[in-house]
């Protein structure tokens, strides 16, 4: 499983970004996509993730009507729209896949710990909001 991600780059707060990861290796119909985000210094964080077979979505609280995942799975590629974006958005973002569903209900687990839920990861992408 390959996994490729890109997209990023530097934008003023309230600005947008769409990144892109698309996977080579798998068909999505059968796995789960996620997106993380690690800023300097501190751990690797669940920011969204997409089941594909389940038409399963979940958010972190922290990007929860700001930020829209979604997929295309003829082109085999995981999007990540993020609207409104704020410095504390500033991270480098990691796709990853893993198979099967995953069914999340609790931000605060989903945030610091599903990292190890996820066996596949892409290289990441830096986003930077800054003015």
């Amino acid at each position: 499983v390959q996994l490729q991600a890109s997209g990023g780059g530097l934008v003023p707060p309230g600005g947008s970004l769409r990144l892109s990861c698309v996977v080579s290796g798998i068909t999505l119909d059968d796995y789960t996509a996620a997106w993380f985000r690690q800023a300097p210094g501190k751990e690797r964080k669940g920011v969204s993730c997409f089941s594909f077979h389940a038409r399963s979505i979940f958010y972190a609280d922290s990007v929860k009507g700001r930020f829209s995942i979604s997929g295309d799975t003829a082109k085999n590629t995981v999007y990540l729209q993020m609207n409104d974006l704020k410095p504390e958005d500033t991270a480098v973002y990691y796709c990853a896949a893993d198979p099967g569903n995953k069914y999340y209900v609790n931000s605060f687990y989903f945030e610091r710990d599903s990292a190890v839920d996820f066996d596949s990861w892409g290289q990441g992408t830096q986003v930077t909001v800054s003015s």
